[in-house]
């Protein structure tokens, strides 16, 4: 005979479990469903955030500038040090060779003294600061080991300090090599932003800018701006001639610049000699703190951090490299924070 037993019946926490684990899976598809898709950037929003990249990169430029400055000026100084230590040892040289030959002359006649014996053989320090020793030697033999004394110091004087300056040219290009993946970092990132938009977008962006480049170029009206030095307004003018040019981070022409690459390029067109950094420049010359005061040709500087400059061209205008993606051109002083103008 079948058994008739009813079925089992779900214990009662066990429906309560299964209940619960249903009830949020469709309020999970619900909102699921629901939810917004992440909202994509526009393009202002976009363009601000590339504006700030490019800012940080110039940033990052002026002190990779600094690095790149400091590198070849350490470079320069290594050599100097490099030829007089060489020069050095051929008059060390030639001092120990003087002392030879005369010390082969008194072999010949056997009158040879046991003083110079000693300094065939070892170090003329030891026994230049004996009395005794001293002595015995010639008021000519003196004369020679001193100089030889005092040269082998120089030397070695010279040699700790271009040992000192390769140590600090091996940090300051370690120094470059990060401050210029830093620059790429950044440019990179701006890209990648640009590179998000839509074609239509980019071309807007690009048209936007190509407005400001060419509206930017035009030779503007000094008005009655007064003109700095003959030196000042030469330099002016031989920025003035690179209006169009780009703008390349670490450039300093003659066919691309950054913006202290400009200034420094230009002034050296002039027959002056200005350092390559804008922070730098920014102590190069009397500084005038109020814009009515600024003449044609003056410096002028931007950021708390000193990062930007440029030069006043009057009426309220300045002419400099701005930042990538950019030509040199004449912007609004306004444009960007001023600090002060700096008078060559």
């Amino acid at each position: 005979m079948a058994s008739h037993r009813r079925p089992k019946q779900p214990s009662r926490a066990r429906v309560t479990v299964l209940t619960t684990a249903a009830a949020a899976a469709v309020a999970f598809s619900a909102q699921a469903a629901n939810a917004a898709p992440s909202e994509k950037p526009t393009k202002d929003e976009v363009k601000a955030k590339v504006d700030k990249l490019y800012e940080q990169a110039e940033q990052a430029t002026e002190k990779y500038n600094g690095a790149k400055e400091k590198q070849e000026k350490l470079q320069k100084e290594i050599s100097t040090i490099q030829d007089n230590v060489a020069r050095g040892q051929e008059e060390l040289n030639e001092l120990r060779d003087s002392i030879g030959m005369a010390a082969a002359a008194q072999y010949r006649t056997g009158t040879i003294d046991s003083s110079l014996q000693l300094f065939l053989s070892s170090n003329p320090d030891d026994y230049l600061d004996k009395a005794s020793t001293a002595d015995q030697l010639s008021a000519q033999q003196v004369e020679a080991l001193k100089k030889i004394q005092e040269k082998q110091r120089e030397l070695a004087q010279e040699r700790s300090e271009a040992s000192e300056k390769l140590k600090d040219l091996a940090s300051t290009r370690t120094e470059l090599g990060k401050k210029k993946q830093e620059v790429q970092a950044k440019l990179a990132e701006a890209q990648k932003l640009l590179n998000s938009l839509t074609a239509a977008e980019k071309a807007a962006l690009a048209a936007e800018q190509e407005r400001a480049n060419r509206s930017s170029s035009s030779r503007v009206d000094l008005g009655d701006a007064p003109a700095g030095s003959s030196r000042a307004m030469a330099a002016f003018q031989a920025a003035q001639s690179k209006i169009g040019s780009p703008y390349v981070y670490g450039a300093s022409g003659p066919s691309s610049f950054d913006c202290s690459g400009l200034t420094s390029w230009a002034y050296a067109q002039a027959g002056v000699s200005i350092p390559r950094t804008s922070q730098a420049q920014a102590n190069a010359g009397t500084r005038i703190y109020s814009q009515s005061d600024l003449r044609v040709g003056d410096l002028v500087i931007f950021y708390s951090d000193l990062h930007h400059v440029g030069f006043y061209a009057g009426n309220g205008q300045v002419l400099h490299a701005p930042r990538t993606g950019t030509t040199v051109r004449y912007e609004s002083i306004n444009n960007m924070p001023f600090q002060f103008g700096v008078r060559i």
